[in-house]
């Protein structure tokens, strides 16, 4: 790049982090919109709402903090403020149901709850069902008696700081104990309570530098569940390291307005909405016609780029402006993406970072650096992470491990579930893949998703769900085994369909024709494939797959509603 700066210093807690921003003071750290017109709160601010809500929690005496709600300014107070004063936080996924809050608020053993007041009924009930909760805190007005408006709150914190209270500034921090519990996602099954540290994830944000940079100047845009350790370590936690500016997204439909409005230069997504929003350009080009003279375009910015000439920008200039000229990288995790997609960004000019972990590992274990990169790979370890392959199979094949001081510190109250998980200081990730000989990792699929067919042929459905999912009418799709017989094993695909494409691909028909229709585009990907990958059965629906808050597919429950519609 040509920005030329220096590395900025390592932190291993949050307090290190909170004494970075004051460097920044007057930058705007976070923007968000209020009533139609967009507001800004300052470094400045920010630190001293930090310091207030760590005071107000010290005098409240608790020891976990429960927080749920969108992503919104009095969240990342509430995160940094509990943490630094010394305290656990608990970041609860919003979508989950009432009896799901009810039961992690529970297991958490959180004393306080800070929230949203769509949660208010949810709080209510847990209460009565015998939770720990002394103390709520709601992040909007609530008339409600025995709950806490968080300005309310906020403004104790400033009136013990005013009194001369000194207990936040006495508080030392223990930099291998638990300060965050986060629940897993549970795409499997029931979900895991995991222990972090300070020290977990600062060592982690510390270590995104050195693959790739974001700057005081850039604007991040704030949209996936801010609970979730990728959309909080990296928009939030190293957004605000690196002195950037959070803008709030008003919603998933507002996503392209917000990018325009904000000015976003740094997004970070997950791959099921950046081939979303391909497919829409995409489509959007074919329509007008200009598929053809695009494509001849993309060949003349191949053969500048040979020359190192770069005007992609330039050439592409009309259909970047579907999202925003001044967007630079996109940072990207979660779940694997179409080596085709990714390449067709980077022909835009739109610069692609995949990076991949696990809550279990603060969350990055490997990245592409600005410098490194490889379609289709999951890039290389972070500086502080070392990785190797278990068990691998005469094509290198097997279990991905990871060791680094990211590592979490175990499941709570789980030490059967820890063991498994961590050997020697090693992370069983689950997830299987390989190395290149250029030291690139590759994943080939997931250990609970591996389909073992009877002949003892393995199958990663992911490989065959991306060549579904180029289908111009497919939204998504999940690739399953059924057992045919006691001796017969067949693949089955569940394909949802965007009804308007299909329509467009294919005309008006009917269900049944389209059906038809559907199957012998799926017949023509089994010719790509070797028999015992063969799709045997499809089920055709317009209805989404049951998903978590980063888009992945709930198998399990998936494969439980087609067994129980039998």
């Amino acid at each position: 790049m040509s920005k030329k700066v220096n590395m900025k210093k390592e932190i291993i807690n949050f307090r290190e982090l909170i004494e970075m921003y004051e460097q920044y003071d007057t930058n705007v750290a976070f923007k968000f919109k209020e009533k139609g017109k967009i507001q800004e709160i300052t470094y400045r601010t920010f630190v001293d709402d930090i310091k207030a809500v760590a005071e107000a929690i010290l005098n409240m005496n608790v020891k976990r903090v429960a927080v749920i709600g969108n992503n919104r300014y009095e969240w990342c107070t509430t995160y940094l403020g509990v943490t630094s004063a010394g305290r656990i936080i608990v970041p609860l996924d919003k979508a989950l149901t009432d009896k799901e809050i009810e039961k992690l608020l529970k297991r958490s053993e959180a004393d306080a709850i800070v929230y949203d007041v769509k949660y208010q009924n949810a709080v209510d009930e847990a209460i009565k069902q015998g939770c720990n909760i002394k103390y709520q805190i709601c992040m909007d007005n609530s008339d409600k008696e025995n709950v806490i408006k968080y300005k309310d709150f906020l403004q104790n914190g400033k009136d013990f700081i005013k009194k001369g209270n000194t207990k936040y500034d006495n508080i030392k921090i223990n930099n291998d104990e638990m300060y965050i519990m986060l629940f897993t996602s549970g795409t499997t099954n029931e979900p895991k309570a995991v222990m972090l540290s300070q020290k977990n994830i600062c060592t982690n944000v510390s270590a995104y530098q050195y693959n790739f940079r974001i700057f005081p100047s850039d604007t991040l845009l704030s949209f996936l569940p801010i609970h979730h350790t990728f959309e909080c370590s990296i928009t939030f936690l190293y957004g605000t390291y690196s002195g950037a500016t959070i803008a709030f997204c008003e919603g998933l439909r507002y996503i392209a307005d917000n990018l325009k409005e904000f000015k976003v230069s740094v997004f970070v997504a997950v791959p099921l909405v950046l081939e979303t929003m391909a497919k829409k350009i995409q489509k959007a080009i074919a329509d007008s016609g200009k598929k053809g003279l695009i494509d001849k375009m993309t060949k003349l910015s191949h053969f500048l780029l040979k020359c190192k000439i770069d005007i992609r920008k330039k050439l592409f200039k009309p259909v970047l402006k579907q999202f925003d000229e001044y967007l630079r990288v996109v940072l990207y995790g979660a779940a694997p993406m179409d080596k085709k997609t990714i390449e067709w960004y980077n022909d835009l000019g739109i610069e692609l970072i995949q990076g991949y972990g696990l809550t279990e590992s603060s969350p990055v274990l490997t990245a592409e650096s600005e410098t490194r990169k490889k379609p289709g790979s999951i890039g290389i370890p972070l500086k502080n992470v070392e990785i190797k392959i278990s068990n691998p199979d005469k094509d290198g094949v097997g279990e991905i491990l990871g060791k680094g001081p990211n590592i979490m510190l175990g499941y709570y109250q789980n030490e059967e579930a820890t063991k498994k998980s961590l050997k020697d200081g090693w992370l069983y990730t689950g997830d299987f893949g390989y190395i290149d000989d250029e030291g690139f990792i590759f994943i080939t699929g997931r250990q609970s998703d591996i389909i073992v067919l009877r002949n003892g042929k393995n199958i990663y459905p992911q490989e065959i769900e991306f060549l579904i999912n180029k289908l111009p009418y497919v939204e998504e799709n999940m690739v399953y085994a059924r057992n045919k017989t006691k001796t017969d094993t067949v693949l089955c695909a569940k394909i949802v369909y965007n009804k308007d494409n299909l329509k467009d691909t294919f005309g008006e028909k009917s269900k049944e024709e389209y059906e038809k229709l559907i199957w012998e585009d799926i017949k023509n990907i089994n010719k790509e494939l070797p028999i015992y990958k063969h799709i045997k059965e499809i089920i055709v629906t317009e209805e989404p797959l049951e998903k978590t808050t980063t888009q992945k597919v709930k198998r399990y429950v998936e494969l439980k509603k087609m067994e129980e519609a039998k």
